[in-house]
């Protein structure tokens, strides 16, 4: 059946879910917390977890590059942003 086999055997199909879910999560009515809890049946938490592990898989730069780049710089600028806080609150 065409489309049910993953194009790279490294990305499972909820991994390929994921990345279409965050390709199109604005389509959600709602907010993406509600809309990843009634998708994935998985708390924003967990959910986030296995991004961070999807989009670190190459496999995943093969299968879109544009949107891993994306997320690896949405990402980084928030670990930018909790290394800042952190420094700010030690030198208080």
């Amino acid at each position: 059946m065409p489309g049910s086999v993953p194009l790279d055997p490294s990305l499972s199909e909820r991994d390929l879910a994921i990345l279409d879910f965050e390709n199109l999560w604005s389509q959600h009515a709602g907010q993406k917390e509600e809309a990843i809890r009634e998708t994935f049946q998985l708390s924003p938490t967990r959910y986030y977890q296995l991004l961070g592990a999807v989009i670190d898989n190459p496999a995943a730069l093969r299968h879109d590059p544009m949107l891993v780049k994306r997320l690896h710089r949405l990402r980084d600028a928030r670990q930018a942003t909790r290394r800042a806080r952190a420094r700010g609150a030690s030198q208080n």
